[in-house]
């Protein structure tokens, strides 16, 4: 997979919003996979301190340098992440996804991994898309499109710290 809006799309992705004009209403409630895209005209330019609420009281900011380091050149797709169903059956996308976005406006929340999405100074001209799935095959299809990222691009998208495995 070559990780463009075309290939995503042709993969089943919808959506394709930008963030900041994304409303949650239109966004599946379902469990399924996301990812953020970069616009073809972005160019990154780092904030010194992160948009971001804090996490168990932890700032999310990283140095330039480290966000330099993670910072993948020829890749659209920036961060790749999932929205499981929960163990009571009522998160999925929308949930994940609203608070993916509260998160950026500097309320605490749990979506630590994708923090430093909320580093970039255009962080709401990124694009979202998404990818219901059966709840049964999130976790597999999100270590999936990390290896596969992985293998395209020798690392994983900028925002993803910590690879997906497949849990058996």
């Amino acid at each position: 997979m070559l990780f463009t809006k075309k290939s995503l799309t042709l993969d089943g992705f919808t959506g394709f919003r930008a963030l900041d004009d994304l409303d949650p209403m239109r966004i599946p409630q379902g469990p399924g996979i996301f990812v953020v895209l970069r616009p073809a005209d972005f160019e990154p330019v780092f904030l010194n301190k992160s948009t971001a609420g804090t996490f168990k009281k932890k700032d999310p900011s990283l140095t330039r340098e480290a966000l330099q380091a993670e910072w993948v050149a020829d890749a659209s797709v920036l961060y790749l992440g999932k929205a499981s169903a929960g163990s009571q059956g009522n998160r999925g996308l929308r949930k994940q996804i609203q608070e993916l976005l509260d998160y950026g406006r500097g309320r605490p929340t749990v979506v630590w991994d994708a923090r430093l999405i909320w580093q970039l100074r255009d962080a709401l001209d990124l694009v979202i898309a998404w990818k219901e799935l059966p709840a049964s095959e999130v976790n597999a299809a999100e270590a999936a499109y990390h290896a596969e990222f992985v293998s395209a691009f020798g690392r994983l998208p900028f925002a993803n710290l910590v690879q997906a495995r497949s849990k058996r």
